[in-house]
């Protein structure tokens, strides 16, 4: 489990354009984690669409983003093609990224209960110590609101 105000534990995933990404490899930026169900449904794929528009505004605040989810690396490739994305998304199929920041749950699909991702935002600062979380995102406004928050805590005396 994460909390915020403490340091992440490092973690490797299988990520698109062919490699493997680790949360050491985002030292001295800060990072957006976003977890989301699933690729190419409506509620993920503007979600995505929203993170990749404020993009720019992000690297401009010193952070990165990374979607993850439990689809596989090739799924991923065609979605962040498709969409243009201009992050990276982790594949996390044995859920161990998921756990390690409590995001699997039982939710209802359609009248039956089923286990799987709900959605939640992390943003880790430069040291990888949670400084916020979403859980239970509503997907409208959000990306603004994590780009407001960093913003925030970017201009915080410390």
């Amino acid at each position: 489990m994460v909390d915020v105000g403490k340091r992440v534990r490092n973690f490797t995933l299988p990520a698109t354009g062919d490699q493997s990404l680790s949360l050491s490899d985002f030292k001295n930026h800060s990072l957006i984690v976003y977890f989301y169900p699933r690729d190419n449904t409506p509620g993920c794929t503007r979600e995505g669409r929203d993170f990749s528009q404020l993009y720019a505004q992000f690297k401009a605040a010193g952070a990165d983003i990374l979607g993850v989810s439990r689809d596989t690396v090739k799924t991923h490739e065609n979605f962040k093609k498709k969409q243009g994305f201009p992050f990276h998304l982790l594949s996390d199929s044995d859920e161990l990224l998921c756990r390690q920041f409590d995001v699997i749950h039982e939710k209802n699909m359609y009248g039956r209960k089923v286990m799987g991702i709900v959605r939640s935002t992390f943003l880790l600062d430069a040291e990888g110590v949670l400084q916020h979380e979403w859980r239970k995102v509503r997907v409208p406004d959000h990306a603004q609101a994590v780009l407001d928050k960093l913003k925030e805590l970017g201009d915080a005396p410390g």
